[in-house]
């Protein structure tokens, strides 16, 4: 991984300083959300006392506890326009579909791109434009497997309208899964967000879909891999078409 440049005018660490610096840069630090289920575990394994079985099991969950809460550092496009992925994943889908009826948006087909997350893959979820939140919706629901294409309207779901500066309204949807029994919402209705802001969370196998604007070019295939924050998913048409 290509080393960060250091900005004009701060002076160059060395020794201790620069070997933590390299660390911070190479170990993503931890969503907010994760520290209880780093936390138990690493007391676990220092209650063990001399069990090396319960020092290694309670180590052993921490850092995976640690992985799958991973909040790395991301680096959104300032190309005008473009949508970005909400989450990393395997983009699972893309068609049209109708948004979730409990947001009141019509029964019109718009074009939709889902992705799927497995419990590998980082969970935060980011903002995939830039814009003004008009709702946030919880709808309760089953939890089937993620990857099938009824989870969409069947199972347990957080829906979120963003307004773009021109008038475009993405609807982003996190959808529980087989594993995932908690979602995170941490945006509420008239935030002002920035195009890969964090703003939720999903444990542990889940799936958002994104809804975008008749006329939006859309920029993926089903099997391709998105970088949540950065991979660009479509352009809208008030661009597109500039």
């Amino acid at each position: 991984m290509a080393r960060r440049p250091t900005p004009p005018g701060t002076p160059e660490r060395t020794g201790v300083g620069h070997v933590v610096d390299l660390v911070r840069h190479a170990i993503p630090p931890l969503h907010p959300a994760g520290l209880p289920f780093v936390a138990a575990p690493l007391a676990v394994a220092v209650l063990g006392g001399k069990r090396k079985w319960v020092r290694r099991t309670g180590l052993a969950a921490a850092a995976a506890c640690a992985a799958f809460f991973r909040h790395p550092h991301r680096v959104p496009p300032n190309r005008p326009g473009v949508v970005v992925a909400p989450a990393d994943g395997e983009v699972a889908l893309v068609d049209t579909a109708v948004p979730p009826a409990e947001l009141g948006l019509g029964d019109q087909p718009l074009p939709r791109v889902s992705i799927f997350l497995s419990v590998l893959d980082v969970h935060v979820q980011r903002t995939p434009v830039s814009g003004v939140v008009r709702t946030v919706l919880h709808q309760p629901g089953q939890f089937r497997s993620a990857d099938l294409p009824e989870a969409s309207s069947v199972n347990e779901r957080n829906s979120m309208v963003l307004e773009t500066p021109d008038g475009s309204r993405i609807v982003v949807v996190q959808i529980a899964g087989l594993l995932a029994r908690r979602i995170v919402c941490e945006a509420q209705v008239g935030d002002v967000l920035t195009i890969g802001d964090t703003y939720g969370l999903i444990r542990f196998g889940s799936r958002v879909d994104t809804y975008f604007p008749l006329g939006t070019e859309l920029l993926v295939q089903p099997g391709q891999r998105t970088i949540g924050g950065e991979s660009v998913l479509a352009v809208l048409a008030s661009t597109a078409d500039a």
